[in-house]
């Protein structure tokens, strides 16, 4: 048995389970280990690719400020949405979270 089977068996849960589906309707942040970062609503997860809906796809190279201001920005003042749908592969995604669970 691999590890990650291994491990399932051992939290009860199905190796099948995605966490990133949890999230799945929620206002989300996709960070990138590019100077892209992506926010949005999560409306679609697949094996390859995640899709967003409403989403602002911002180049931090176009931005004076560090990501995490720019996130308690939009944090703050709500997403401006420059795409009706995105499509991100997942191969380039490093982390996934809540918009609001971005703190000070």
């Amino acid at each position: 048995m691999n590890e990650q089977a291994s491990e399932s068996s051992y939290l009860g849960l199905s190796a099948k389970i995605d966490p990133i589906e949890e999230l799945s309707g929620e206002i989300v942040v996709l960070d990138t280990a590019s100077p892209l970062i992506y926010v949005g609503k999560l409306l679609r997860i697949t094996p390859h690719v995640l899709e967003l809906c409403e989403a602002d796809v911002h180049d931090m190279n176009d931005s004076r400020s560090t990501k995490d201001f720019y996130l308690l920005q939009t944090r703050d003042l709500g997403v401006r949405p420059n795409r009706a749908r995105v499509l991100i592969h997942r191969s380039h995604v490093t982390s996934v979270s809540r918009l609001a669970d971005i703190t000070d």
